[in-house]
């Protein structure tokens, strides 16, 4: 159960804040969101590589998760910029040597951390393909390469589940009350909208918001869901935000 990992401890008690605000998830393009309550700024694969983003376009970063190396989800120089001095990015061990001088706290499915300078938990869940290869028959996203992340502010869970087809492992997230899922929709490299529709089936998540469209059209998504549960959509486009209260 991802919700029974052990602890990892991570900052110091004495900034520790709680969560009273609304919570924003504001979607900047690609897989990248930014999530934000009265306390915190957290950004999900931050870049600029291949999705159009500038630099600019981001504030300084209290955490940063990471679900992979790709470099439209995983820009070095964009997150040595943004992260606030001192605080941790979240990645997979394999990206600590490509961020050297920055506080990177590895994760891999199934661990869980707890963050002591903010209210904020995460899990790192799985996240790979199994229909999605390349001519040579490898996937693009090989089992153990990335990860998924369930982020928890104060009593909301938000899962960002990666690159990732729709895979076994998610029938256990359909234990944890997800109050959003952010699924990726744009076939290629990850799920398809049909895929990404039963995915959001059976994680039951309250709110479902697809990504990493690639031009897929997010209305078919929308329909299945909705029709087949109570299950609200909210589709985003770049720049726009929605609010969890």
């Amino acid at each position: 159960m991802y919700h029974s990992m052990k602890d990892i401890y991570v900052g110091s008690s004495s900034n520790l804040t709680v969560t009273t605000m609304t919570i924003t998830i504001r979607y900047l393009a690609h897989a990248s969101f930014q999530i934000k309550d009265g306390n915190q700024n957290i950004y999900i694969d931050p870049s600029t590589k291949n999705t159009g983003l500038k630099k600019d376009a981001f504030q300084p970063a209290d955490l940063i998760l990471v679900t992979h190396g790709h470099e439209d989800h995983f820009d070095k120089d964009l997150i040595k910029k943004i992260r606030k001095p001192g605080n941790p990015v979240l990645a997979s061990e394999s990206l600590k040597k490509e961020l050297k001088g920055v506080a990177v706290w590895d994760m891999s499915p199934g661990q869980y951390m707890k963050m002591l300078f903010s209210d904020a938990q995460i899990w790192a869940t799985e996240a790979y393909n199994v229909k999605r290869v390349r001519p040579n028959g490898q996937p693009f996203h090989p089992k153990g390469f990335g990860m998924g992340f369930i982020l928890k502010i104060g009593e909301k869970r938000i899962y960002h589940a990666g690159d990732t087809d729709l895979i076994p492992e998610m029938e256990k997230l359909a234990e944890i009350d997800l109050d959003v899922a952010l699924l990726p929709s744009g076939d290629t490299y990850t799920m398809d909208v049909n895929e990404a529709a039963e995915a959001a089936l059976i994680i039951k998540p309250k709110v479902a918001i697809p990504m990493h469209l690639k031009g897929a059209d997010a209305t078919v998504f929308k329909e299945k869901v909705e029709s087949q549960s109570n299950i609200k959509v909210v589709i985003l486009g770049e720049g726009e935000e929605y609010t969890l209260e």
